[in-house]
This record gives C-alpha cells, sequence and structure tokens, in this order.
C-alpha cells in the first residue's frame, strides 16, 4: 500500500505518542494552527469549523469527536477540515479539567450533588465501564453472567451529567474561539495575499527586464 507505513508501531508505542507525541505536545499544536491558518476558506468559516471542533471535545463521546465534529460543522456551516483539526483541543493535558468542570456542571444542572473524594477519579470510571462492557459482550458467547451495575451507575453519575455539564462551558470555549479566531485568520490570510502578490510582481518584473535584454 502506498500510504502504510514502513516502521509499524506497536500498541505501546501507540498510546504513549497519543499520550505524548514524539515532537512534544506545543510542535503538534503549532503545526495545527498553521495548517489552518493556511486553510482555503473565508476566516468565518474556518472559525466556525474550530468552534466546532473544540465544543466536540466537552463531550463525553471519546472516539467519536472525529464524527460529531463534522456533524456539527455542517451545521453551523463551517471547514470541516478546520474542525477535525480543533478536536485535537481535547488531549490528556486538557481532558482532566474539561471533565471536572463538566461533570460539576452537570451535577449541578441536575440538582445532584458531586463529592470526588467519594468517587473514583472520572476517567478511571470510563475505563470500567468500558471494561465492564467487554466483558458482558464476552459473557453473551460464555457461561459467565452479565452484571451491568457499574456501567447503569457510571451513566448516571458521570456519563449523563458530564454530557449535560459539558454544553455549557463547550458553547463558551467554542464562541469565544470563534471571536477570538476570525480576526486572526483574516489578519494571516492578508499578510499571506500580499506576500504572494509581492513575489508575483518580483517574477514578472524580472521577466519583462529579461525580455528587454533579449530584444
Amino acid at each position: 500500500m502506498v500510504f502504510k507505513r514502513r516502521d509499524r508501531r506497536s500498541v505501546l508505542r501507540i498510546a504513549v505518542d497519543f499520550l505524548y507525541p514524539r515532537g512534544g505536545w506545543r510542535r503538534t499544536f503549532h503545526y495545527i494552527k498553521h495548517r489552518v491558518r493556511r486553510l482555503p476558506d473565508s476566516p468565518e468559516r474556518i472559525a466556525r469549523g474550530i468552534a466546532a471542533g473544540i465544543f466536540t471535545t466537552f463531550t463525553p463521546l471519546f472516539g467519536f469527536h472525529f464524527i460529531l465534529a463534522v456533524i456539527i460543522a455542517r451545521i453551523v456551516r463551517g471547514n470541516i477540515v478546520a474542525s477535525l483539526m480543533a478536536t485535537f483541543f481535547g488531549n490528556p493535558l486538557t481532558y482532566v479539567p474539561i471533565g471536572l468542570v463538566s461533570l460539576q456542571v452537570g451535577h449541578w444542572l441536575l440538582g445532584v450533588e458531586y463529592i470526588e473524594s467519594n468517587q473514583r477519579p472520572f476517567l478511571g470510571r470510563f475505563a470500567d465501564a468500558w471494561f465492564e462492557v467487554k466483558y458482558n459482550v464476552l459473557a453473551t458467547f460464555t457461561d459467565r453472567t452479565a452484571d451491568w451495575t457499574e456501567f447503569h451507575a457510571f451513566v448516571d453519575d458521570v456519563f449523563f451529567p458530564f454530557m449535560i455539564g459539558g454544553i455549557l462551558p463547550g458553547i463558551v470555549v467554542a464562541t469565544l474561539f470563534y471571536y477570538f479566531s476570525v480576526p486572526l485568520i483574516r489578519a494571516y490570510q492578508k499578510r499571506r495575499r500580499g506576500v504572494i502578490k509581492s513575489k508575483f510582481n518580483t517574477i514578472k518584473k524580472k521577466t519583462k527586464i529579461n525580455l528587454a535584454k533579449k530584444s
């Protein structure tokens, strides 16, 4: 295959690269920022795509953020590529504060007290729920007994409050990034057009000089 990696990564290497890319998160962010600014679209559409991608990181639908970002970007008429790149706003450095804020807001909106000290950390609850689902799915093909107790508790205590509570901070942060991104992208595109125009005029001038010399 043309696009197949020559150096196949192990599962451990993939996990390590996700938690901390080889070039570091700072380099990754700079690369994404550079790619987003160079997208051939209007500043408003790119900014709406960025907002759509960032909003998805405030949902507990881990593994489906790309799909959700595309759907929201289409609804708000944003740039789809920008929305996909903006999902990297959610990463191991930001998921913990995003999760804690969303859970606290969700429990507040639902009128349920959230006591972190009496609960397993929310990332651990996600892991527990995932392993329980995996165990119960396998149980349907074996003589094991399926037990959905932890999963139901996870949905009531974590997933549903996270889903509800992430809407408000997600909208706030996405809106801030939209209004922050529009002038920056517009200024960058204007400067880039100026650079391209200057290079074109230089080439045009040199061409005229060469033609004059030949004549």
